[in-house]
């Protein structure tokens, strides 16, 4: 076995250790980490380039704590660059300055110098992820964030005799950083990335790749868990593992009702935990595989990543390489669960299949009446190209995206910073438009000569503390239909509603499940159609919302809202840390 693919599952095995060792009291420990961003020289597919990292690893370590635990987590940066790490999925109640989003809630840190990130974890167990949050540093830099409950698994079934952490991402073989800017520069799309990877490893279908396989061993008869992590920057995937079914047991770090699928779909930001069940008693080797889920009219990457799930006994070595080889040859039917690139009737019934587990001991707290909605739609833009330029887009004009036609632009100073020192003058505003500006039948024919300029800014809205808030996702059919993840800063929400076509106000509420809807930080809004989230609105700060494929990011497809300060003092934002970076 190769010493990464060694080294990777000798940490999984530690951490379910780490998760049974530790004391089961109600004290806080304070759990210290330090991050090193640095450059590091890295080869995949017969390419070698300065990679991203964190402490020089390629995905970067995993952070395992405690429900309850305090966190410290020193970032020191030595690039020449700015930088800033985001804990995805982390409330951060009333820590917003340690959310990590550049220009939203901090300004970043800047070339070697330092700054802690201190949060406590509360009332969250399970999966989730970090990553850098400023420009499309993300690509590489990533990595698990594993939460440990103080209270068994509620998980029926077998004994758990492992955990094997699985990353997706993305590998380009040109500088990412020089992907973004000519993306930028041009106003056209940008070059698809060059391979899927499994933690880091893109395997052995791409060329120069067979080292660079991930193989995980088990022993036939026993329940592992999987933990599916979602890090690429642009593509939503389907997973899968070849002869066997699997159980998801929880999303985005929320126990969920126990459903049996033969794959999943997950999209950039989520994460899926499931239980894995090595049934297959003869022995064998088993591809595990992620492919693109695919409503874009953008080029893609139209690639497939395998691994392997690789049997203790009884084969020998000759028969697995032999086997292997049969396998690796079978390429265009690699795993037969794995849905087709386009099967959105999947994606839509793989989603509606999870709910919240609901349980007494973990009970689902969605609003069942508002205070407050918002409907906002969520489109790709053509703007026209400034004069004596050359744009790349569609018609010669620029791409961009937008939130109730308004593309969000980040400020030079950080909105959290300004809004807690009372000088947003310059930096935002309170404006952002809580419904669509024209109404039209948003998922229709809309001819590409029609206006589809945006508007430029940095608009917020606000609530008070305690708000039952719903925010509906309403999805256009400018230039195309396309499935959106949508990612929520600082809050758990709940996925109240979905459907295809235009929202109706009157109709669709009738609709809802307000029983035990998921509970998720990031959804995909079906592709032409809408999603309802409801949040409790209970953690002051200014929080992000944005699409978590990057370059709809990039072109401005954000936005954001403030949850003033409570009438408790347990109710009000913390004031800022001493090393807090200045821009």
């Amino acid at each position: 076995m190769k010493m990464e693919n060694l080294g990777f599952l000798v940490i999984s095995t530690f951490l379910l250790l780490f998760a049974t060792l530790l004391p089961h009291s109600s004290a806080s420990t304070i759990r210290r980490f330090h991050f090193n961003v640095e450059w590091k020289k890295v080869t995949r597919l017969c390419h070698t380039k300065q990679l991203l990292t964190v402490n020089g690893q390629y995905p970067g370590p995993t952070v395992a704590v405690h429900e309850g635990d305090t966190v410290e987590i020193k970032v020191t940066n030595r690039i020449a660059h700015n930088t800033t790490i985001h804990w995805h999925g982390l409330r951060q109640y009333r820590t917003g300055w340690a959310d990590g989003p550049a220009y939203i809630t901090q300004c970043p840190i800047r070339s070697k110098q330092s700054y802690t990130y201190r949060f406590k974890v509360e009332d969250q167990r399970g999966t989730l992820l970090w990553h850098a949050h400023h420009s499309w540093q993300r690509a590489s830099v990533y990595g698990a964030f594993i939460i440990y409950p103080r209270k068994p698994y509620p998980f029926s079934g077998s004994h758990i005799q492992s955990e094997i952490p699985i990353i997706l991402g993305e590998w380009w073989n040109n500088d990412v950083d020089l992907v973004e800017k000519e993306m930028l520069k041009t106003g056209g799309g940008p070059n698809a990335s060059d391979a899927y990877t499994i933690n880091g490893l893109p395997g052995p279908l791409y060329p120069c790749s067979t080292k660079d396989t991930f193989t995980a061993t088990v022993d036939a008869g026993k329940t592992y868990i999987l933990r599916i992590i979602n890090a690429a920057l642009n593509s939503e995937l389907f997973f899968a593992v070849s002869n066997h079914t699997l159980t998801v047991v929880e999303v985005d770090a929320v126990y969920t009702k126990p459903v049996e699928t033969k794959a999943i779909m997950i999209a950039p930001g989520q994460t899926t935990t499931l239980l894995f069940r090595t049934n297959q008693l003869s022995g064998g080797e088993f591809l595990i595989a992620a492919t693109p889920y695919v409503t874009s009219v953008f080029p893609f990457d139209n690639s497939t990543t395998v691994g392997f799930l690789r049997y203790t006994k009884p084969e020998k070595n000759s028969e697995i390489t032999r086997r292997r080889r049969r396998l690796t040859a079978m390429s265009s039917t690699i795993v037969d669960a794995l849905p087709n690139m386009l099967d959105t009737k999947f994606a839509t019934r793989f989603s509606d299949n999870i709910k919240s587990l609901g349980s007494e001991e973990y009970p689902c707290k969605v609003p069942t009446k508002i205070d407050k909605r918002v409907i906002t739609t969520i489109s790709l833009n053509l703007q026209n190209c400034p004069l004596n330029q050359t744009c790349g887009g569609y018609d010669g004009k620029r791409y961009f995206a937008s939130m109730n036609n308004v593309s969000f632009v980040r400020p030079p100073i950080s909105i959290l910073q300004s809004y807690y020192k009372k000088q947003s003058k310059g930096v935002f505003s309170l404006d952002f438009p809580e419904n669509p500006p024209n109404r039209f039948d948003f998922t229709g024919v809309n001819p590409v000569s029609e206006n589809m300029n945006t508007e430029f800014g940095t608009k917020l809205f606000e609530v008070e503390f305690g708000t039952r808030l719903e925010i509906v996702f309403q999805g256009t059919s400018f230039l195309n239909v396309e499935n959106h993840p949508l990612h929520v800063h600082g809050h758990n929400f709940f996925v109240v509603g979905r459907g295809f076509g235009n929202f109706d106000p009157e109709k669709d509420p009738k609709r809802y499940n307000l029983v035990d809807p998921p509970e998720r930080n990031t959804y995909a809004v079906p592709t032409g159609g809408w999603a309802a989230i409801r949040i409790n609105a209970d953690n002051p700060g200014v929080w992000f919302i944005h699409c978590h494929l990057e370059q709809h990011t990039s072109w401005g497809l954000a936005m954001g809202f403030i949850v003033k300060d409570g009438p408790l003092p347990s109710q009000t934002l913390l004031p800022p840390p001493h090393d807090l970076p200045q821009c």
